[in-house]
């Protein structure tokens, strides 16, 4: 995991709306990539001083605090479909189908069994801010956001993680099934205590 920081700490999507607009993969070797390159190159390095400003650079980070809740976020296609925009706006990892649309609050505190994984569900997902952000030309429209407020309670997407890795593809079935677990750390900075962050 990498994050952007600027010399007073982390910075996001939430004050640099730019970095919305970056694309950000795994490579086939496990390495993070920013618009097709190495995190660590310095192409990455110029990519993201002209979204987040003077100064800013990626630093790896393996802090158990470094997500905004949990480190999986999963979104239901019928959410989706009422909300009426691009999905990239939520920024999920993993898009259920076939789902109706009023089905995601019925999911927290209990698991998704895709392929050899199970998933827990720990919450609905608080939106922000970065939701209004077109996620291909930066342009902001509040009224995503005020939609969410109006049709989700404010609330789209599911904050999940991992109980037993697994792989998982696309066509999987999905269970729903009972678990007892919880996860073992949620992150704070949704919550307004960022995550400390060490100097690298």
């Amino acid at each position: 995991m990498v994050h952007v920081v600027g010399p007073r700490g982390p910075l996001t999507g939430r004050t640099r709306h730019g970095l919305l607009t970056v694309s950000a993969t795994t490579g086939p070797d496990g390495v993070p990539r920013v618009d097709g390159h190495r995190w660590d190159s310095d192409e990455a390095g110029r990519i993201i001083a002209a979204h987040a400003g003077v100064g800013a650079r990626l630093v790896a980070d393996t802090s158990p605090a470094r997500f905004d809740v949990l480190n999986l976020l999963v979104a239901t296609d019928g959410a989706v479909a009422r909300l009426g925009h691009d999905v990239r706006r939520l920024r999920p990892n993993i898009v259920l189908s076939g789902v109706p649309a009023d089905f995601e609050p019925r999911l927290p505190g209990r698991a998704l069994r895709v392929g050899d994984a199970l998933i827990g569900v720990y919450s609905l997902r608080q939106r922000c801010i970065v939701t209004t952000i077109d996620p291909d030309t930066g342009a902001q429209d509040l009224d995503v956001l005020r939609r969410i407020h109006q049709e989700f309670d404010g609330e789209i997407a599911l904050n999940c993680w991992v109980i037993q890795p697994g792989r998982i593809a696309i066509g999987d079935e999905v269970e729903v099934v009972a678990t007892a677990e919880d996860p073992s750390r949620v992150g704070r900075w949704i919550v307004g205590a960022p995550y400390g962050h060490a100097a690298g």
